[in-house]
């Protein structure tokens, strides 16, 4: 499966979201039965890298996605140093709700590419609406490392899982 250049918004006559297959069926699921539905209620939004598509397919596979959303905070979370120059209240951060590769595309750098196309799009949101940092929550140790490879440190235990934050200054000097 070859990816093309360009991400763009899921839409359901334009993707195949039902072959989109990346090892964990909780984000196999999202992508197939609820990206669209959270978009549509006003909640996330799933940006994906789509296949060149192949003869023989009516829809292009999905080679990689993630969706964003608004949550917040609360400041006793960060690290002193970082929370002593916030408000008392919760703060704004950008959430990757989910980021998943296709299992035909793994392995050749997609998680990298998607990762960095997703904070761009936060920088960008950023502009507009400001957040404090992204956040990611880690679904398992090996998502957990992927992150921390790229600055992400580790916030506290959100459901069970893992939550790690990168600021949004440290966002806008590396693509500054």
């Amino acid at each position: 499966m070859t990816p093309t250049k360009r991400f763009v918004e899921l839409n359901k006559s334009k993707h195949d979201r039902q072959s989109f297959e990346c090892g964990s069926e909780e984000l196999n699921q999202f992508i197939r039965r609820y990206a669209l539905q959270h978009r549509h209620a006003g909640i996330s939004k799933t940006t994906v890298l789509p296949a060149r598509k192949t003869p023989g397919s009516d829809l292009p596979a999905i080679c990689s996605y993630y969706t964003l959303s608004h949550t917040e905070i609360e400041r006793q979370a960060l690290p002193k140093a970082q929370s002593k120059k916030l408000p008392f209240y919760p703060v704004p951060v950008l959430l990757i709700g989910q980021l998943a590769i296709n299992t035909g595309c793994q392995g050749q750098g997609l998680g990298k590419i998607t990762l960095v196309r997703a904070l761009r799009h936060c920088l960008e949101i950023n502009a507009h609406l400001p957040s404090y940092a992204v956040i990611v929550d880690a679904l398992e140790d090996d998502v957990q490392a992927f992150y921390e490879q790229y600055g992400f440190s580790v916030l506290d235990i959100y459901n069970g899982r893992t939550r790690l934050y990168l600021p949004m200054k440290t966002i806008e000097q590396l693509f500054g």
